[in-house]
């Protein structure tokens, strides 16, 4: 049996929209999606898929439900296969529940985090000091009664007057308790303004809490849990949800009292990535939810490094027809700061001034090159390669490569010629049963092929040392392998955080790209013994080949003779 719990957690996780997306074509009406019916012949689309509601309806020949009804009745499986199947999409492994019904443990997360919600918005209508903050920080009590926010007074225990479980498993389960090494648990949230992080399904999965004084961190999120992960949620998209498809726009933030005021000031379109760098999965969604797409960031180096990563996520997914943009707004503002001193009409005309996706990847690559010389045209040709082979959207790709063209001054044959003689496009590369599906990457080398399985699987690096592995290309691996140890296993989510921002920022990001993509099932272990095993093999060839090239000394003799085959 698959327990309950499971189950409503997978629904939280996967969006409809993008699990009927990969069967059939959906297209854009109104708030929800259409398409012809993937189970009946039609001519005109009666196929609805609702976002809101998580549910897709045939009015010409009756067919309904949600993600599972979809998959078993569109891959013809059972209601486990199907479940498994989704889960393999979403990462998670299925758990097995042998118990009988009536010993089955419910799902108590979100009843607890509801709990916990409804005690901090007590809390805050009982604490002056809160209330002032939010009113210096402009905040109106309409506006903090839509949002939901709270306060979570000071003390290490104010949970366990309202958890009657709080000494049980579900509160730390939940994120709302810390239990340290000495056994003692106490109350992860104190003295903060709550920030309540609601899923696509209006369920809260987590908080963010911000210090109302002087302190580190100034925001603290909930920590990876079941039904909360941070690479994949958006804050104020429940509020924004209406908005977004009214004005088919999406404006994306970088903290929750740029939402909030944004939100308060009109400009009600407005999302959050919950203080984390953008993600594979935000693209995806956020391409989803809008033909326009605006990030906005500061304008600083950080800013502009933070904008360029959400760029090379968004051209995996664009679509033709879709627009996206980066704003990047003047020096010392923030969403926040701006709209409260110049209010809504001056924040709507900068979004205006926003860049096209194409100008900001164009000038940036060209502001690294120089492109008055032979050499600095053919770097800047090189890197946009590397970039439009991301792009599958086929009249989005072929304008960005006339553009490409016309600056490096060649023609577009000229251009296509280049690529064609210089960049392979597999459709697939394969690894013994490793597939990756991916259009137009080249083959990964044998330490990068490690770096992806272990962050499918990190405990693999747990019996590594980080100084086995040398040489050029290993500084990743090396990299991972010391973050793991000192950390532990960690989340997908969090392995992309503690690389955020770091020269691997990239690369870790498009390798956790490429394994959301993978298809089947992986023998991640036994991949992982062979590519050891092979990297060993390497290393002793590549020994052997250095030694032979000197005059030994007897010591070398000795390390020669035990490293030939006997």
């Amino acid at each position: 049996m698959i327990p309950q719990s499971f189950i409503d957690d997978l629904l939280n996780r996967l969006s409809v929209v993008d699990v009927v997306g990969r069967a059939v074509t959906l297209k854009k009406a109104g708030a929800n999606y259409q398409s012809c019916c993937p189970f009946h012949e039609e001519k005109t689309p009666s196929f609805t898929v609702s976002p809101s509601k998580q549910f897709y309806h045939c009015f010409g020949c009756g067919a309904h439900g949600n993600i599972i009804d979809f998959t078993m009745a569109w891959r013809n499986l059972s209601f486990v296969q199907a479940i498994e199947e989704l889960a393999h999409s979403a990462g998670l492994s299925v758990p097995k529940n042998e118990l009988k019904r009536a010993e089955r443990q419910p799902d108590i997360l979100t009843p607890l985090l509801e709990e916990a919600s409804n005690f901090y918005r007590n809390s805050l209508k009982g604490s002056k000091r809160a209330i002032e903050y939010l009113k210096a920080r402009g905040v109106t009590g309409q506006t903090a009664a839509r949002f939901g926010l709270g306060y979570a007074p000071p003390g290490w225990q104010a949970l366990a007057k309202v958890l009657k479980n709080y000494e049980e498993q579900g509160p730390i389960d939940s994120g709302l308790v810390v239990l340290n090494d000495s056994g003692r648990r106490y109350d992860r949230f104190r003295d903060r303004i709550m920030f309540p992080i609601k899923g696509h399904r209006g369920r809260i999965v987590g908080f963010g809490g911000r210090v109302l004084d002087a302190g580190e961190p100034k925001y603290l999120n909930s920590p990876e849990t079941r039904l909360f992960e941070k690479g994949r949620e958006l804050y104020g998209l429940v509020q924004a949800q209406r908005a977004i498809h009214s004005k088919n726009r999406v404006l994306v933030v970088e903290g929750y009292m740029d939402v909030v005021m944004l939100h308060q000031h009109g400009i009600d379109y407005a999302v959050a990535t919950l203080g984390t760098a953008t993600t594979s999965t935000h693209a995806k969604a956020l391409i989803r939810l809008a033909d326009e797409v605006i990030f906005s960031f500061d304008g600083d180096a950080a800013g502009r490094r933070a904008a360029w990563r959400a760029l090379g996520h968004c051209l995996q997914v664009i679509e033709d027809g879709k627009r996206v943009k980066f704003l990047f707004l003047p020096d010392g503002e923030d969403p926040d700061s701006f709209v409260r001193d110049h209010g809504a009409e001056a924040f709507e005309k900068l979004i205006e001034t926003a860049q096209s996706l194409s100008r900001f990847m164009l000038d940036h690559l060209a502001s690294e090159s120089e492109l008055n010389t032979e050499e600095g045209r053919a770097k800047f040709v090189k890197q946009a390669g590397a970039m439009l082979q991301q792009v599958t959207a086929p009249v989005y790709q072929l304008l960005l490569r006339k553009s490409v063209a016309d600056m490096a001054g060649l023609s577009l044959e000229e251009l296509d010629g280049i690529y064609k003689a210089n960049i392979s496009l597999p459709t697939s590369i394969t690894t013994n049963n490793l597939k990756v599906a991916r259009s137009v990457r080249s083959a990964p080398s044998l330490s990068r092929h490690l770096v992806r399985l272990i962050l499918m699987q990190p405990s693999l690096a747990m019996d590594l040392q980080a100084d086995e592995f040398s040489g050029a290309g290993t500084e990743l691996l090396r990299a991972l392998i010391e973050m793991i140890k000192l950390n532990g296993e960690m989340t997908e989510g969090e392995l992309e955080q503690q690389f955020a921002r770091s020269e691997f920022e990239n690369t870790i990001s498009r390798i956790l790209s490429e394994i959301r993509e993978l298809n089947g099932k992986i023998e991640v272990k036994q991949e992982f013994m062979d590519a050891i095993k092979k990297w060993h093999l390497q290393q002793r060839k590549r020994r052997i080949g250095e030694l032979l090239k000197t005059e030994l000394t007897p010591a070398q003799k000795l390390e020669l003779l035990g490293l030939l085959p006997h």
